[in-house]
């Protein structure tokens, strides 16, 4: 030990330890001295939408509102995920970006959910396949939505689904009302004139071709028809066929959860179940 002290050149270097280590601890100190002062209180907050979007369902006057109380702290101690989640648990919100503005506010930048339809627990589903939950008469304010169902974890394959289906349909001046996915993985479809269609599931000939074909023959079929068709199977391999609908709702276990549609007066029952043959 005493040979340490007789030399100088590690003395120095103790001492220019001990020194910065010093300097060190007093600057740190100094810092969150000055972070603590009230010009860095948060004060302000910037709410805005995310390039290309503008907000519809919320506002920023009330979101400033809703969170006022849980987003405390100052520029330089504020937990930016914690804000983050604070503002996606408002109803509408998907997603939020936080950013710090010095020297005493936050930017935040959101993203609202665009309501595409209703799963069938009561819950929305989005434009990305996404459920989330709101108000529901907020959801229709635009118009009412079809629904969808279909088994757990499957809405963002209903979603693209409903899309391929609506762009097919659009050729007879129809509309998609309610799309549903079994158990069994086979999708059934009603329209907007109260038609329903069984489509089946994806083996042998894909769902759009069985779509498309009808489609192509609908008109003609449709013009020898005195009444309108309650439910059209298509999962005939060279056609399709016209069912009554009180045997779809007692017998077909592929025809999914579709909801009666209330606002759609009751068809008369097809006569026949006679496949309509394609050439």
């Amino acid at each position: 030990m005493s040979g340490l002290w007789n030399d100088a050149r590690a003395l120095n270097a103790l001492a220019n330890a001990l020194l910065g280590a010093t300097l060190l601890a007093a600057m740190a100190a100094g810092a969150w001295w000055v972070s603590q002062r009230p010009f860095f209180t948060l004060a302000h907050v910037r709410i805005d939408a995310v390039p290309g979007h503008e907000l519809q369902r919320v506002s920023p006057t009330q979101l400033r509102s809703a969170v006022a109380r849980r987003v405390q702290g100052n520029f330089f101690a504020v937990d930016l995920d914690a804000v983050r989640a604070v503002f996606e648990s408002v109803p509408w919100v998907r997603r939020a970006g936080v950013r710090r503005v010095w020297p005493d506010g936050l930017e935040v930048s959101l993203e609202e959910h665009r309501a595409l339809a209703l799963w069938d627990d009561g819950r929305i589903v989005n434009t990305f396949g996404e459920l989330f939950v709101a108000n529901l008469a907020e959801a229709e304010e635009d118009g009412e939505l079809p629904q969808f169902s279909g088994p757990e974890g499957t809405a963002l394959q209903v979603a693209r689904r409903y899309a391929e289906l609506r762009e097919a349909v659009a050729a007879i001046d129809v509309q998609p009302d309610a799309l549903s996915l079994s158990a069994r993985h086979a999708w059934t479809l009603r329209l907007d004139d109260g038609t329903t269609l069984l489509l089946g599931r994806d083996q042998g000939m894909p769902v759009e071709r069985r779509l498309a074909r009808w489609v192509q023959a609908w008109p003609v079929v449709a013009a020898t028809l005195n009444r309108r068709a309650e439910v059209i199977d298509l999962r005939y391999p060279n056609g399709f066929a016209i069912r009554p609908l009180a045997r779809l709702e007692h017998d077909d276990k592929d025809a999914g959860r579709l909801r009666p549609a209330a606002h759609h007066p009751a068809p008369p029952r097809a006569r026949s179940e006679r496949p309509h043959r394609q050439r």
